[in-house]
């Protein structure tokens, strides 16, 4: 237990560090809804600036890599997925970021308590973030957007139309239709996961992988107690990473972390904002001005507390925090974290590597071999 609550510590400080002071198809959805639904995801532009969803979506990997939008640009400079929000300066002018990141200019609505400190009148704050995968989540995942700020499938695409796509905003019947596409077979990156979202099958085991990497890889995300003996490594990445598509805390993670820390939660910080390996501009939010708990907190990307504007939770749930990542089919969705800092797996493990070392002062190392297993493991994951 000591040693958790110095984990725990560790976290709590780190993550302040910068303050100062469902699943299934929609019942009722026949085969004509669902060809109009392919439709309107594909081809639809709703009268805006020629995006569709499948323009920021794709078939192979639910999202857009550096690589793709380079093939894109070099096939057609003009693609829509280089207009407003994918361009530098969010009015058509420059590809650099698009190329280099595959990020778009995300413009968020940020909770009455918080304010810019550069102009206290904006409401509106513009963080650059990846474009989250359609793999699995329609039907899997319940939480909807990174920061979680959408309810629903059908209120994320009504946004993502009427903000990227600049077009009307559809009936409710074509959002309907739209989000049961989203449940069809291409949607999911394995059969097992398909069976499981139609009610047919349970979620899939860990796999016990084949090589001897493999096999070490699967010990960090299996349930397991936290165990000093080894490091703390068995269980490391469940902790954060379990349930069928492996994107939330176990029953493990309080006695881990050594903070109230609940089974099942989506959202939590792992020092990707705090780190800014992507080299955002940092700014600084005011929350609660003029108030006893004012605090001011300076990040390129708040997160969830932008939507809820809570910062001072044990459960690291808010405060520069996103939705937790899936690992089921996560070999094919990269770029990673909600800003894509991280172009592959391999950089993945050694954000984590260098994450528990600093929240841990050093009692948690993840070797160059460690790293490797976990990489190895997760490419397993379907």
């Amino acid at each position: 237990m000591r040693n958790a609550l110095v984990l725990g510590t560790g976290l709590a400080f780190f993550c302040t560090a910068l303050v100062t002071s469902v699943s299934g198809q929609s019942a009722g959805a026949g085969p004509g809804q669902t060809l109009d639904g392919k439709r309107l995801f594909e081809q639809a532009t709703f009268g805006g600036n020629g995006r569709t969803c499948r323009t920021c979506h794709s078939a192979e990997t639910g999202t857009v890599s550096p690589q793709d939008a380079l093939k894109r640009f070099r096939h057609n400079p003009e693609d829509p997925l280089f207009l407003i929000d994918g361009s530098d300066d969010g009015h058509g002018q420059g590809v650099t970021r698009m190329l280099k990141d595959a990020t778009v200019l995300m413009t968020i609505t940020m909770a009455p308590n918080v304010e810019l400190a550069a102009d206290s009148t904006a409401r509106t704050v513009v963080v650059r973030r990846g474009i989250p995968t359609t793999l699995n989540m329609p039907a899997l995942d319940a939480v909807v957007m990174l920061d979680g700020r959408q309810p629903s499938l059908e209120a994320q695409a009504a946004g993502a139309i009427q903000d990227h796509a600049q077009g009307v905003v559809p009936s409710f019947a074509e959002l309907r239709a739209i989000a049961d596409f989203e449940h069809t077979d291409g949607f999911f990156s394995s059969p097992a996961l398909r069976r499981l979202a139609l009610g047919k099958a349970d979620a899939p085991p860990l796999p016990q992988g084949n090589t001897a990497s493999e096999r070490r890889g699967r010990r960090f995300f299996e349930d397991r107690a936290p165990d000093p003996s080894d490091g703390f490594k068995p269980g490391l990445c469940a902790h954060c990473h379990s349930g069928a598509l492996l994107n939330q805390t176990n029953q493990f993670a309080e006695a881990f972390i050594g903070l109230p820390i609940p089974a099942g939660q989506r959202f939590i910080s792992v020092g990707v904002s705090e780190f800014n390996e992507g080299g955002n501009d940092v700014r600084e939010f005011i929350f609660n001005k003029g108030l006893p708990n004012e605090a001011h907190v300076f990040s390129p990307d708040p997160g969830r507390a932008l939507i809820t504007g809570i910062i001072d939770d044990l459960q690291l749930a808010n405060l520069n925090a996103f939705k937790i990542s899936p690992l089921r089919g996560i070999r094919v969705t990269a770029p990673y974290f909600h800003d894509n800092s991280a172009k592959t797996l391999e950089d993945v493990a050694k954000h984590y590597a260098l994450f528990f070392n600093v929240v841990t002062g050093g009692a948690i190392v993840l070797t160059p071999q460690d790293q490797a297993d976990m990489v190895a493991y997760m490419k397993l994951l379907e």
